[in-house]
């Protein structure tokens, strides 16, 4: 049913829908219609009022999903918490715990190198797998020897690096590492690397990886913490610092109010100031939240319902099958690719008893599981362009090039100038299908439930 209600004038928001018992305010409805209308004519009269009456069914399916206990679904509540935490972080910061945890980062680098230095190189490699036979390691050894004495020559390591070296993760960076300092590297491989000043290079070495030439680029001492905290930061970033910061957050209010509040308890104090300075805020995570809902409860109760319907399918396909129609014939049948003859004739002679997918089930029953790696069975409805072998077969075109591998080739079906079961248009019938039954069951929930919308007030959606 749709009332009337009084305009309540001296509210700065007033109420502009009540769905099932619960007040829509002016403000909840113009976020959604300003966010969902960008045409021409979106604050036109009869704009907003198609609109309301979308936004009272779609307000009415959020009812019949929790109606059905969805919102209880641990599934749901799972990421409907895990977008809405999302969403509180700037209001969950916590910088001295970030900076805390930066330092501590800081401190075990400064602790692990000390004061020697950082170094930055590159290096050319020729890779030994483990257990690898004597004559490869023998052959991989004198093409390191063969590089170095190219290298003396006076050719490019940077580029001899990107053509030789078979550390392909480098090799396109002219052999470039990241920096390192002590123990983050093979020990033979650091103690040459340390020996070594900008711009010398190593006599060919063996690892426990395979053999290298190493060549200096960079050496430097640990800079200041004020220098590396951002690069820590973004570092530890992306291993999950902004939730660790948020739970830190969290775990650190409940630990102040004396263990009276839980978890979900902080979060809602939270999520309520956030959205006294944020109104939208409020209505974002709201349309998450609903989003959710609409989608589980639509799909439950009227999209997998009406795709597994095929009964109901073929009865909605018989009463509206003038509406189907196709521009071009198109072939309904089999294509058969084999490599043998004998086999194609097989198949052909099995699939003629058949029509849809049970020949299909019929030819991976009947065949012998021996052959079947011998040939290809398909079925579907084919237009013109839509299969090389059907138009040369079907539609008169040009011959395709014979394939190599299944060269013996043939279809088996029919001619038709338009569909003849709902089968032939299937994904258009479960469409259409599932239109129909969403549109019955909105019709039903504007029955059950009751809802009103004030026209007064809402022909001030943004107008106030």
């Amino acid at each position: 049913m749709v009332a009337c209600l009084p305009l309540w004038a001296q509210q700065d928001d007033p109420v502009v829908m009540n769905i099932a018992g619960k007040d829509v305010k002016r403000s909840e409805f113009e976020y959604f219609y300003n966010k969902n209308n960008i045409s021409a004519d979106a604050n036109s009269e009869k704009s907003i009022e198609d609109y309301a009456e979308l936004f009272v069914n779609y307000k009415l399916k959020v009812k019949a999903a929790e109606d059905e206990h969805l919102d209880t679904l641990s599934s749901f509540n799972k990421e409907f918490q895990t977008y809405r935490d999302m969403q509180l972080r700037p209001y969950l910061r916590d910088p001295e715990y970030v900076d805390s945890l930066a330092q501590s980062v800081y401190n075990a680098w400064k602790e692990q190198i000390g004061d020697a230095d950082l170094v930055r190189v590159a290096h050319i490699m020729m890779v030994l797998p483990q257990n690898t036979p004597e004559k490869l390691q023998e052959l991989k050894k004198q093409k390191i020897d063969s590089i170095y004495q190219v290298l003396k020559a006076g050719a490019d390591f940077a580029e001899t690096a990107k053509n030789s070296s078979e550390d392909y993760t480098t090799a396109s960076k002219g052999g470039e590492l990241p920096w390192i300092g002590p123990k983050q590297t093979l020990p033979e491989f650091e103690k040459v690397a340390y020996s070594l000043q900008p711009g010398e290079y190593s006599e060919p070495l063996l690892s426990t990886v395979g053999y290298h030439i190493i060549k200096m680029l960079e050496r430097k001492k640990l800079e200041p913490y004020s220098e590396k905290k951002d690069e820590i930061v973004k570092m530890l970033e992306q291993r999950g610092l902004k939730d660790m910061e948020i739970e830190h957050k969290i775990q650190k209010l409940i630990s102040e109010s004396g263990g009276k509040l839980t978890r979900e308890d902080v979060v809602a104090r939270i999520l309520e100031e956030a959205y006294q300075s944020d109104s939208s805020l409020r209505y974002l995570v709201e349309e998450y939240h609903d989003g959710l809902l609409l989608y589980e409860v639509s799909n439950r109760l009227v999209w997998q319902k009406a795709a597994d319907d095929k009964q109901g399918q073929a009865t909605y396909f018989k009463k509206n099958k003038a509406r189907y129609k196709w521009d071009a014939p198109r072939f309904k049948g089999y294509v058969i690719l084999s490599k043998s003859k004998p086999l194609k004739e097989q198949a052909e002679n099995l699939l003629k008893k058949y029509k849809g997918e049970e020949g299909i089930a019929a030819f991976n029953k009947e065949m012998a599981q021996d052959s079947m790696k011998s040939i290809r069975v398909r079925y579907g409805i084919f237009k013109d362009g839509d299969d090389s072998n059907v138009d040369y077969l079907k539609f008169g075109k040009e011959a395709p090039r014979v394939n190599k591998i299944y060269p013996f080739t043939t279809v088996v079906g029919k001619m038709i100038a338009k569909p003849e079961t709902y089968t032939d248009v299937k994904s258009q019938v479960i469409s259409d299908y599932q239109d129909m039954k969403e549109k019955e069951w909105v019709e039903s929930l504007r029955k059950k439930y009751p809802f009103s919308i004030n026209k007064e007030v809402l022909s001030t959606v943004n107008k106030h």
